[in-house]
Parts: structure tokens; C-alpha cells; sequence
């Protein structure tokens, strides 16, 4: 039986559910005005969650989604422009100049999550450990929180890194 997960600390997170182990890019066409609406695997690579995105574009036209994974370590060329995180140099993993970053994987410390009986156990025990979440990029506060964000994507906690570009198509 597959389980839903309520994450309310990220607003654009929808929800986390088991699925399948399998690793795929995503790459999704959008009209304009349109929002997107994809799930991605989540970090580590052993993992069976997925997170269901919904969000609006953030250019004029149509664009589309390209998901990005790295073994770890990995480098990534973005730089801020216009309150955006955009790449300034193509990269192995086929982001490209002007790509805007829109999610990255970012780990901190937090409660356990699941709807199982060891689950809500060790939550009432206060049992803490590593979880991976995606930070919405546009939403940040700051360059550092992305920064953060980024280079928490460490080997001690997972293999990989998920990244989520924006990148605008020409009509």
C-alpha cells in the first residue's frame, strides 16, 4: 500500500509518496501560463520517495522543465541575476546558459517522516536525523540560502544531487 506524505514546511512540495527506485530526467513542455506539474525522485538514489512539484513559470513564453542529477561531488555554474539563480555555463548534466535553477535537493536535520507505527514512535521520542526536502530556489530569502542549500548535498548524507532548471524555448 502506497502512502502520502504531507510536507508543509515547503509550500511548493506538495507531497512525498513511495514509488518505484528508478532514475529518469525529466524534460516537460509548458505553454504560457500554464504551471507545471511533475513528481521527482528524491535523494538518496535508494530512496522511494517522490515529490509532486506544482508551480508557475517564471518567463515570458513557453519553457520547459530539465531535472539534473549529479553524483556527488558535483559543479554547477549559477550565479544570481535579476533575484534568480541562473547558469552561466553549460554543464554535464545538460543545464544550459540561461537555464534558471528553480529546485534544488537540500538535507537538514528533522523528524522522522511516514505514517508507520516505528515512524510515530521515534517522532514522539524526539528521534532526529538527516531528510532531504527541495528548496525552492525562487523563493529563497537570500544567494546564501541557495548556497546552503546546495553544498548540504554532502557524501555523508546522500549520493546525489536533484537540481530543477527552468529553461526558456524560443516560439
Amino acid at each position: 500500500m502506497k502512502a502520502i506524505f504531507l510536507l508543509s514546511v515547503i509550500a511548493s512540495v506538495t507531497a512525498f509518496a513511495p514509488v518505484s527506485v528508478g532514475r529518469s530526467a525529466t524534460n516537460l513542455s509548458m505553454v504560457t501560463g500554464e504551471k507545471f506539474d511533475i513528481f521527482v525522485d528524491m535523494p538518496p538514489t535508494t530512496s522511494e520517495l517522490k515529490a509532486k512539484l506544482v508551480f508557475e513559470s517564471l518567463v515570458e513564453g513557453p519553457s520547459e522543465i530539465v531535472e539534473v542529477r549529479y553524483k556527488l561531488p558535483f559543479g554547477l555554474d549559477v550565479a544570481p541575476k535579476n533575484n534568480l539563480a541562473v547558469c552561466t555555463k553549460d554543464g554535464q548534466g545538460g543545464e544550459k546558459v540561461g537555464d534558471i535553477l528553480r529546485y534544488s535537493s537540500r538535507w537538514s536535520m528533522g523528524l522522522p517522516r511516514g505514517d508507520g507505527v516505528l515512524t510515530t514512535a521515534a517522532s514522539f521520542s524526539g528521534a532526529i536525523g538527516w531528510q532531504c526536502s527541495l528548496l525552492d530556489v525562487a523563493r529563497a530569502s537570500s544567494w546564501d540560502e541557495v548556497v546552503e542549500a546546495l553544498i548540504s548535498n554532502k557524501e555523508s548524507q546522500t549520493d546525489e544531487v536533484v537540481l530543477v532548471f527552468e529553461r526558456p524555448l524560443s516560439e
